[in-house]
């Protein structure tokens, strides 16, 4: 019983970590996405409360603070898939954004997986919003794992991750 006791807080703790390196995976997905589907001709320049050190306005960072405002409602098209081999947990769009039809075998889909996911998500956006902004708005290639793995430990263990298109 000894024994058993002591795995659980290590479960507990990678329970956790999944779901903050999933959090963060999905949030750096969700907003790549938004970001490409802004066609530029139809941008409007307006100014933003931000002033740069040069004394410039920026538009992008404008437009990404709005759109960190609101991704995390996005959780709520996203399942958790446990893989049977290693016992991790990863979250997976159970909505495509162009339709097509998903396959959700072995994804669990409920209002526990949505809120806890959602809440993380929620988490990772306001204490990393500067490094989003610097990543998004310098169009960095790999944001995922320069955010998710680098930048914070949220996904550690996850550099093998494959890197999934939405």
């Amino acid at each position: 019983a000894l024994a058993l006791a002591s795995l659980l807080p290590a479960a507990g703790a990678r329970r956790s970590q999944d779901l903050h390196c999933g959090a963060c995976r999905a949030l750096v997905d969700e907003l790549e996405w938004e970001i490409a589907q802004v066609d530029p001709r139809k941008t409007i320049q307006m100014g933003s409360f931000r002033i740069n050190p040069d004394g410039s306005q920026s538009v992008v960072e404008a437009h990404l603070t709005e759109l960190l405002e609101r991704v995390c409602e996005k959780m709520k098209e996203y399942g958790e898939k446990l893989d049977p081999a290693t016992q991790r947990k990863s979250y997976v769009r159970v909505i495509s954004h162009d339709g097509t039809k998903m396959d959700l075998s072995g994804v669990k889909f409920d209002g526990d997986v949505i809120n806890s996911l959602k809440f993380a998500c929620e988490s990772i956006a306001e204490e990393y919003e500067d490094e989003l902004i610097e990543f998004l708005s310098h169009e960095a290639d790999n944001v995922k794992d320069r955010l998710c793995s680098k930048r914070t430990d949220l996904c550690d263990h996850a550099l093998h991750i494959p890197h999934d298109e939405l």
